[in-house]
């Protein structure tokens, strides 16, 4: 019997995501982002099908690497405009019960205090289905947006992050006790301030003496998602993580990166379960391969290579416009996400070009589509589940919202004939549905900064 695969629905609140120029496509609903019944049908949508989230994906610059201008993104709306997913989460929680909400912020552009609030917040609101997407940047033009003059090295980043999530854990686990909220209205006391604590923390980077301002949300800390790969991020992963995702990597590959991420974890004391990986897919599926084909080659026809290349500069940070089509490309010590460059150098040699980056690129993006029968695609995840270890996948929107409504109409029964997709939810936090429990387990490094340490409900 086949292990119960995890999905989510993989986006972004703009309307040029991963696969670029399908919202040209006439039944591509994505330029309604800016509609908040869009979001909110959206979730229905997902929740109907099962899945066990979203997770929205998030930049706060532009992608102006390519010819050292954002015109080419401007014109093909590649992730800009792009809205805060966060303020949709509350409208999608109200209309739905129990679909998850992971979201990216980017901890280098936010200041520590005012995000533990606003996470505890969702979490509360959400009824603790909030998961937070833990990136360090990897855009120059952001670093530039908020005052500095570029982004710091690579693994300066995660030695920030390193010290941010030390904070932000005594804020969510230590600063209020569990019993602490009293809600005693004979006595006119909703809470004992003697179990309530003020956080002192003086560190290299951040310098806090405050109490966390909101009470413990049902997961106090949100679920944590990571999505690097590259040695440096892999170890913050094997150290923060509870969900990571992977990308644009062979099966090998991912079965290396998986096993070493959890064979990490291990090392410090957590246990392998206590990681989940999960796999970003670009799926394009039918009745028949036949039926799948066709729509295959319907999208081709809107996609965007020119918007393509205009993300793939950015998230690779090489200036593609400098070389010839068939000239190497230099990939020298890019600052940008170091996985992606490592992932391109395997699937195309040491020596890849131009040439080779856009043949990859058949539907407006790095990552290739699996493309099939329902049946097909169904056996592909769960040889993917079995072969490499994941856990689950992060589905990229192709046309929405037709690509999850097939997704949901065509193989989530397959899989569940299989075995491997649940047939309910379980009751239950974003955390109790993935592990079984609420809180984060005592093996993790935000425990120790639990008050009083020892068995927690969860």
């Amino acid at each position: 019997m086949p292990r119960e695969i995890r999905i989510n629905a993989f986006d972004m609140n703009c309307v040029g995501h991963i696969q670029q120029g399908l919202w040209t496509h006439p039944r591509d609903q994505s330029a309604r982002y800016r509609d908040i019944h869009y979001w909110t049908d959206y979730a229905r949508r997902l929740e109907a099908g099962l899945f066990d989230g979203i997770f929205f994906a998030d930049v706060l610059g532009v992608y102006d690497v390519l010819g050292g201008s954002p015109d080419a993104a401007v014109r093909g709306a590649v992730q800009v405009p792009v809205n805060d997913p966060m303020l949709l989460i509350p409208a999608m929680a109200a209309a739905t019960t129990h679909l998850g909400f992971g979201v990216t912020a980017n901890l280098t552009y936010e200041p520590p205090y005012a995000f533990a609030r606003r996470m505890s917040t969702l979490d509360h609101l959400t009824g603790g289905r909030i998961g937070w997407n833990i990136v360090t940047g990897y855009l120059d033009s952001a670093a530039r947006a908020v005052g500095l003059t570029g982004q710091p090295a690579h693994d300066d980043r995660y030695d920030l992050a390193d010290e941010y999530m030390a904070l932000v854990y005594q804020l969510w686990e230590g600063s209020w006790e569990d019993g602490a909220v009293l809600r005693d209205r004979d006595r006119g006391v909703y809470a004992d301030p003697a179990r309530v604590h003020v956080v002192h923390h003086h560190g290299k980077q951040y310098r806090v003496d405050a109490m966390h301002l909101s009470e413990p949300s049902p997961q106090r800390t949100p679920v944590l998602y990571q999505a690097g790969s590259s040695a440096r991020g892999s170890r913050f992963a094997a150290t923060h993580a509870e969900c990571v995702f992977l990308n644009g990597q062979s099966q090998p590959a991912v079965q290396k990166i998986v096993h070493g991420i959890r064979s990490q974890a291990m090392e410090q004391g957590r246990a392998a379960d206590d990681v989940q990986v999960f796999l970003g897919a670009t799926i394009v599926t039918g009745r028949s391969d036949a039926q799948a084909q066709e729509k295959f080659a319907e999208y081709q026809r809107y996609a965007s290579s020119e918007a393509a290349l205009v993300h793939a500069a950015a998230s690779l940070g090489i200036d593609f416009s400098r070389y010839d089509i068939d000239e190497p490309v230099d990939t020298g010590k890019s600052q940008a996400i170091v996985s992606n460059v490592e992932a391109m150098t395997r699937a195309a040699g040491p020596q890849w070009t131009r040439r080779k980056l856009l043949e990859q690129m058949v539907l407006g993006s790095r990552q290739p589509p699996w493309v099939g029968s329902a049946d097909a695609i169904a056996d592909k995840l769960v040889d993917w589940s079995e072969q490499a270890g994941v856990d689950g996948f992060n589905l990229a929107r192709t046309v929405v919202p037709e690509c999850f409504d097939d997704f949901i109409a065509l193989v989530v029964p397959r899989l569940q004939e299989r075995g491997a997709y649940k047939t309910a939810y379980a009751a239950g936090t974003l955390r109790g549905k993935l592990f079984g429990r609420d809180r984060l387990p005592g093996t993790h490094p935000a425990a120790r900064q639990r008050v009083n340490p020892g068995p927690r409900p969860g």
